[in-house]
């Protein structure tokens, strides 16, 4: 993350207005902030808190990579969040000033890896659980910002330890369980250090996923993989019960949460989310997810709760009639490419595996998911006249849907050997350019009730990663991984023009008043050419680290905007080949980012399933 540091410094943050998107595999990972207002939830580097009431976003920005866990304070002081990083590194700690929304602390012991974190009742001290490279529990001071001891979490004949969990009452006491270790931990300040005690469960052997101790600190519930529940002794450290005994848990029980009540909240890996009275382990109301349940957190005494699953979705349900209400959804995998509507800019799409998703600008809801089980789309485009989205998929099929309805309108079936990878509409929607995985490009004629393969053309020799026509729709230029970009001549059939670099192309675009083309790829480089003689004109250095693998120009010509594997949104000043403003938010790799024609939104997209919009810096003078 030098490389990072290096690229931003000096240079204007683009301002982040909305994020589409949530880690459901981040366990435990969705909260609800004591003041009862609050969800808050990591996506990529940032922690998200986002208003119940109205869902207007605020964003936590200081993580150098993937936010791993979260743990929010019991008077609602602090929030601590802990993230991954590369083997060798360290992985911070940040806790952040709740009121502020600032960085209070960052704490950096942990290598690769921070798994679990939890507040002492009374704020006095965080203890933190490093991943399985690193090991160790570490109990930091949060007045003083130090750590006060630290302590390898489990046995050596143990595995790992997976996760901790504070007394309610004790600033000294917290439990740590994992693979066949269950330990009871006191905190004794004068000789700084921590002992642990170990939990006796006798013949019983099990994975413990997640722990929660009761209000009063009588007894610990630890959800296993197995798909049961362990009721131990707090004071003893002996196991009392386990259940249920025979409607086990399938998947495996990956959260709990216990109400004022006293019964339990049950998240299973199958998606199962169950009511249960403590002293019964069966459930008294049930409810079935998509995805398996990962996270729960409860509003106030109870009265209603919300529910994360890997899917990346939301719910909301209450406490009286147990109904599930989803307030949230987003891409659970890499998101392929976005296309905003030509014209209108207040609708954008968006595709991953198995769907294609329409979306509003403004308020980023979900208004239609179009699902083709078990494919996946690898780009798509809106025709300009706003009838139709065009779409490639790998399964070799070129797809036309209605916005409005979803509806399938076409089929194009075996229309490449190797799946489908690029797609570009023409302005007068009378065609379509695609290409494929073999490197052919071909040109299709849309009719009233079909379609007609016009000509295939065969130059390229990988595959084709991405096509722009020419507003005359007399040309258009496609990129491929074989280090060429071909100008295509779309009224012969001929190629024009041909510029090579040692590079696999990911993009091209043209300048929109179009005697210019600028490339990138592999290289890291942005390069403009001569779309006449194919000559390069400049070079610049497009990134420190990992291909682009996303450009956009606006429709002014003035800015362009690039996305890659360094995670970075940088826009560009045209002329002067500089970096005006760079947007730090995404935790996984960009995968496509695109400019709105009124010049206000920027969307990009990442390899982790989430879409950012951003306010475009440079608003067009017209």
């Amino acid at each position: 993350f030098s490389a990072m540091a290096l690229e931003t410094q000096g240079v204007p943050q683009l301002e982040l207005e909305a994020v589409i998107g949530f880690n459901g595999h981040v366990f435990s990972g969705l909260r609800v902030h004591p003041d009862r207002e609050h969800l808050i939830y990591p996506l990529g580097c940032a922690v998200i808190l986002k208003r119940i009431k109205d869902g207007k976003q605020e964003f936590l920005h200081g993580h150098t990579n993937n936010v791993s866990c979260i743990s929010v304070s019991k008077s609602g002081l602090y929030i601590a969040s802990g993230q991954v990083n590369f083997m060798g590194f360290q992985a911070m700690v940040i806790i952040w000033d709740y009121a502020q929304r600032t960085i209070y602390a960052q704490l950096l012991l942990h290598k690769a890896k921070v798994e679990a974190l939890a507040f002492s009742p009374n704020d006095k001290y965080l203890v933190s659980l490093g991943g399985q490279d690193d090991g160790s529990i570490v109990v930091w001071d949060i007045e003083t910002k130090q750590a006060i001891c630290g302590s390898p979490a489990s046995a050596h004949s143990a595995g790992h330890c997976l996760t901790v969990q504070y007394s309610n009452t004790n600033d000294n006491i917290f439990v740590s369980a994992g693979s066949g270790t269950l330990r009871v931990w006191e905190l004794d300040l004068p000789n700084r250090k921590i002992r642990p005690t170990e939990c006796q469960t006798g013949k019983l052997k099990r994975i413990v996923k997640c722990i929660e101790v009761r209000q009063d600190d009588k007894f610990i519930f630890c959800g296993t993989t197995s798909g049961d529940i362990m009721k131990i002794n707090l004071k003893t450290g002996l196991l009392s019960d386990c259940g249920p005994v025979k409607a086990k848990y399938s998947l495996g029980v990956n959260v709990i949460r216990i109400l004022k009540s006293g019964d339990l909240l049950v998240g299973s890996g199958s998606g199962t989310f169950t009511l249960s009275p403590f002293s019964l382990f069966s459930y008294i109301r049930k409810v079935q997810l998509e995805k398996g349940v990962t996270s729960i957190a409860i509003r106030g005494e109870g009265q209603q709760f919300f529910v994360g699953t890997e899917a990346a979705q939301m719910y909301r349900l209450s406490y009286e009639n147990f109904k599930s209400e989803l307030i949230s959804t987003s891409h659970n995998s890499a998101v392929k490419d976005v296309a905003i509507s030509f014209g209108t800019s207040e609708l954008f799409a968006t595709c991953s595996e198995e769907d294609i998703r329409l979306w509003h600008i403004d308020k980023p809801k979900e208004l239609l998911r179009i699902t083709v089980p078990n494919m996946t789309c690898n780009s798509l485009d809106f025709m300009v006249d706003g009838h139709s989205i065009i779409s490639a998929w790998n399964d070799g099929k070129i797809r036309v849907f209605a916005p409005e309805s979803g509806r399938l309108m076409l089929i194009i079936h075996n229309a490449h050997r190797m799946g489908v990878t690029a797609i570009a509409g023409t302005r007068d929607c009378k065609r379509i350019v695609s290409g494929g995985g073999e490197g052919q490009v071909r040109v299709w004629e849309l009719q009233p009730h079909g379609h007609r393969l016009l000509e295939t053309m065969k130059e390229h020799k990988a595959t084709i990663n991405c096509i722009k026509i020419k507003s005359d729709d007399k040309e258009c230029v496609t990129a491929s991984s074989d280090g060429a970009c071909i100008i295509w001549d779309l009224v012969r059939f001929a190629s024009l023009q041909m510029v090579i670099a040692n590079t696999l192309f990911r993009t091209v675009c043209y300048h929109p008043e179009e005697y210019q083309l600028i490339t990138s790829g592999t290289d890291r480089k942005v390069a403009y050419w001569d779309v006449y003689d194919g000559s390069a004109i400049r070079e610049l250095e497009g990134s420190l680290s990992g291909a682009i693998n996303g450009m956009h120009i606006t429709q002014d010509g003035k800015h362009f905007v690039t996305g890659g594997d360094d995670k970075l949104v940088k826009v560009w000043d045209y002329m002067e080949g500089a970096v005006t403003h760079t947007g730090i938010a995404h935790g996984g790799s960009i995968t496509s980012i695109k400019v709105c024609s009124n010049n206000r939104t920027l969307v990009s997209t990442s390899a982790d399933g989430a879409i950012l919009r951003w306010r475009f810096p440079h608003p067009s003078s017209s």
